[in-house]
Formats: structure tokens, C-alpha cells, sequence
């Protein structure tokens, strides 16, 4: 299975210009507000921060995508590349980023909701988490024991192909191509299916031939007291069949390393740091899959 290429795509515009001056906080209490925020005491510990939603013009519960047509339109409009002849235009790119980093972003969002700014401030309590790719309990499974489990001994299910490695490429955008979209000519050098085999990894004219050892299961059964163990077939290493006759490019693997351009769409409007999947790009998977 030839897996997917994971393009990052970050522009420099999206990092604020100008930094705002170190603000001492004062911690008071605000109880007169008519702000939305339940626990309005902390949204006020910095009284020099605007109301994110006031930056962006926008109300407290406005969607995420009526929240980013007006940041790109205050964007385009402040943004110092194209707005030099005013001063404040730098300061108010600056306020307008910044609000859209948080309100752009779900769960600093709700932070920002439920505690104002202090909910936002790396300083303060608003942390951040960590996140991580899930691949389901088979690749759990997999990693623990080395091969999938659950096959007979008959040798009737055939051995799941591996998966290909992911690509990760990271491209750089200017403001305006992240506003209008454009398209990237990317070379990558992977592993591509060998065209001569097919993916097979026998030479042309041959096929592979089922495993005699493990009747092409993939895996063999160890009798060890009243446990059986299974473990992937030593003689075809778990794949279920062997290659008496190589093909002589890619010497039977099935696959090559290649030189190849991949042309990407990058739609308008994407945000700083989004991941665009790209499906069957990546790495070409074990024996033609």
C-alpha cells in the first residue's frame, strides 16, 4: 500500500511583525463586564489586550470560517508588504494575527472563552498539549509481537502488505499566495514500484511461489509448553512467498528509489502550519502494493 505524502506549509507572514512591549499584569477583579466569559476576572489581566473578537470585528460566536474571512480582509488590507503608507499598519497586522492564532484555533479558543487572555498566555495557565498520529490496535499489535496476529495455520488468509513510509515535505508560501491559493512543483526521491516486476520482486517472465515452510500464511506456530507463539516465517520473512528467480532492477524488492515531481494544489486561504494530505504519493509499500 503506497502511503500518503504530508505537506506543511508555513509562511513567514503569519508571524506577527511587530511585538507587542512587555505589559505587567495586574490581577483584579471586573465584576461591572458584560462580557460572555464566565470567569470574567481573569480576561482582564492584561487591561492593554483588546477583546480578541473586537480586533476581528466579529461576535463571540461567530464560525470559525466567518472568523477567517475577516482576518484575511484586515490581513490584506494591514498587512505591511501591501499598506506602507500608514504607520499603524504593521501594529494592526500584528493585533489581527494574533487574535486569529487563537480564535483560529479551537481549544485556545474555549481557553480564551473561559478565561480570557490569561487562558491564552504561555506564561500562564493556558498550556499546551501534545498530539500523536493513532494507527489503530493492529499496528499496536504489530509493533508488539512483529508480525499481525489472528491467521490459522491453513494458510488461507495471505499475509496484509506492509504499508509504504509517509513523506513529509515543508513548503514556504508568501502572504499572497496563502491568501489567493497556488500550486507547487515539489521532487521528492522515494521509493516508487519497480517497473520492470511490477512490484512482484521475480524477475519478468517469473512469479513468486507460495511458501513451502509456512503454506503461505507469512507465519510460523512454536509449541513452547502449553503456549503457542507465533512468529513470522523465517523462511520467507513473513511474506508468504518466495523469489527463486530476482528481478534484476530492483534485485526483489519490488521497489526502487526514484527521482519524481508531485504537483501540489494549495488551496486559498490555508492557515500557517496547516498539513495537506496528499494520498498515494508517498513511499511505495512491499511488493507492488
Amino acid at each position: 500500500m503506497t502511503a500518503t505524502m504530508q505537506v506543511s506549509v508555513s509562511s513567514t507572514w503569519a508571524t506577527s511583525p511587530v511585538q507587542p512591549p512587555h505589559q505587567h499584569r495586574a490581577y483584579h477583579s471586573d465584576n461591572a463586564s458584560s462580557h460572555r466569559r464566565p470567569f470574567h476576572s481573569s480576561s482582564r489581566l492584561d487591561a492593554s489586550k483588546r477583546d480578541y473578537y473586537q480586533v476581528l470585528g466579529v461576535k463571540n460566536d461567530a464560525s470559525k470560517n466567518d472568523i477567517k474571512k475577516k482576518y484575511y480582509e484586515m490581513a490584506k488590507k494591514f498587512h505591511p508588504d501591501t499598506n506602507k503608507e500608514d504607520p499603524d499598519a504593521a501594529k494592526k497586522f500584528a493585533e489581527a494575527t494574533e487574535a486569529w492564532e487563537i480564535l483560529g484555533d479551537e481549544e485556545k479558543r474555549q481557553k480564551y472563552d473561559t478565561f480570557g487572555h490569561a487562558g491564552v498566555d504561555p506564561n500562564g495557565m493556558g498550556g499546551g498539549g501534545g498530539d500523536g498520529d493513532f494507527h489503530g490496535f493492529e499496528d499496536i499489535f504489530s509493533s508488539m509481537f512483529g508480525h499481525q496476529g489472528g491467521r490459522g495455520r491453513g494458510g488461507n488468509n495471505r499475509p496484509r502488505p506492509e504499508r509504504g513510509a509517509d513523506v513529509q515535505v515543508n513548503v514556504n508560501i508568501s502572504f499572497m499566495e496563502a491568501v489567493n491559493g497556488t500550486t507547487r512543483d515539489l521532487n521528492v526521491y522515494t521509493d516508487v514500484t519497480c517497473d520492470p516486476c511490477g512490484g512482484s520482486g521475480a524477475k519478468p517472465g517469473t512469479t513468486p511461489k507460495k511458501c513451502k515452510f509456512c503454506n503461505g500464511s507469512g507465519v510460523e506456530i512454536l509449541q513452547q509448553g502449553f503456549f503457542a507463539v507465533e512468529q513470522p516465517c523465517r523462511r520467507c520473512r513473513g511474506e508468504g512467498f518466495t523469489i527463486d528467480n530476482p528481478c534484476g532492477t530492483c534485485r526483489g524488492r519490488g521497489k526502487v528509489k526514484k527521482s519524481r515531481t508531485v504537483e501540489v494544489k494549495i488551496p486559498e486561504g490555508v492557515d500557517n502550519g496547516m498539513n495537506l494530505r496528499l494520498a498515494n504519493q508517498g513511499e511505495a509499500g512491499s511488493k507492488g502494493t
